[in-house]
């Protein structure tokens, strides 16, 4: 039974009470049991019914669950043979931001993504996903380490966003993201980006520029958080339903938009009640664009990078 409860999965919960009292009370009791299964069938259709119409401010507080898998969550499940590698060799490791090698279905890859933690005690170790430049840095070398022996790169994006306190900037915050931007863009190997949780303004964009961005259903992604939005536009925090519906940073908006090239879907309930079955997911599709990309020749795959990006947010005039 769920520990964190959103308020909108509280009627879930209920049924979900429901049906482990009756399962403690029937025991041996054949009647009592053949109740059981039409109130799981009612669970079921309940939580796709729930999850199936979520506004986009409820699917912001689904990215952001203490629950939802993180990036070492789906180095354990999706990939094999993880090796962790540290530090940028210029200030110090970053624990926000892991990476190292890794194989996706045998095939070596460098695996990079934003870690979040499980407690206060680690979410301070991890500073909550929000990395310095120093963990932007590590993330170029890793990458450029992959350019050179040929391996593709794949990114996990979960992050609020790029931490902005005196220290990041002092070491030069907004250059590093720059700078990893124009690495990525130039970079010899195929990339493919998944946004698995919280895609945060430019500190998700710096490990985001890639041959393929995905999306996990329930992720976000973009330019600012909806309360931050909402706080500069109108003054008040709590217009932040409002700030997401504008924003436009649900999986489909940035899907129709032309954003990003594919949704993958989370099982009912989201990938926090069965990270074994988002896992699944996420591993198929990884692997399917990762045969695409690397069938293609490095000067064809620099070219549909650069093009891909260039075509988007073109001016039309009415």
């Amino acid at each position: 039974m769920a520990t964190h409860t959103l308020d909108f999965e509280k009627p879930l919960l209920e049924l979900e009470k429901q049906i482990e009292e009756l399962k403690r009370v029937a025991g041996e009791n054949v009647d009592l049991a053949k109740n059981l299964r039409p109130l799981e069938q009612q669970l079921a259709t309940l939580r796709v019914e729930i999850y199936r119409n979520l506004t986009p401010m409820q699917r912001v507080q689904v990215a952001r669950h203490p629950r939802r898998p993180y990036p070492l969550d789906y180095v354990n499940t999706v990939f094999t043979d993880f090796v962790e590698l540290h530090g940028d060799r210029l200030f110090r490791d970053d624990p926000a931001i892991v990476g190292g090698w890794a194989r996706l279905d045998g095939t070596s890859v460098m695996v990079i993504g934003h870690q979040k933690g499980r407690d206060t005690k680690e979410n301070l170790y991890r500073n909550f996903g929000m990395a310095h430049p120093e963990g932007y840095r590590k993330a170029m070398r890793l990458m450029r380490l992959a350019a050179k022996f040929g391996a593709p790169v794949i990114t996990l994006v979960d992050t609020p966003g790029a931490y902005p306190g005196l220290g990041a900037e002092e070491r030069g915050q907004a250059e590093a993201i720059a700078s990893s931007l124009i690495e990525m863009a130039s970079l010899a190997t195929p990339i493919i980006t998944a946004v698995i949780g919280e895609g945060g303004s430019g500190g998700a964009l710096a490990v985001g520029l890639a041959d393929r961005v995905l999306m996990l259903e329930n992720s976000v992604y973009s330019v600012i958080s909806p309360e931050g939005c909402a706080a500069i536009l109108w003054k008040d925090a709590s217009q932040r339903e409002r700030a997401a519906e504008a924003l436009k940073i649900t999986a489909p908006d940035l899907l129709n938009l032309g954003v990003i090239d594919e949704i993958i879907p989370e099982p009912p309930g989201g990938a926090h009640s069965d990270p074994e079955a988002a896992a699944a997911a996420l591993g198929d599709a990884l692997q399917r664009h990762l045969g695409q990309l690397r069938r293609l020749k490095t000067d064809k795959l620099l070219k549909r990078r650069e093009e891909k990006y260039l075509s988007m947010g073109a001016l039309t005039e009415k």
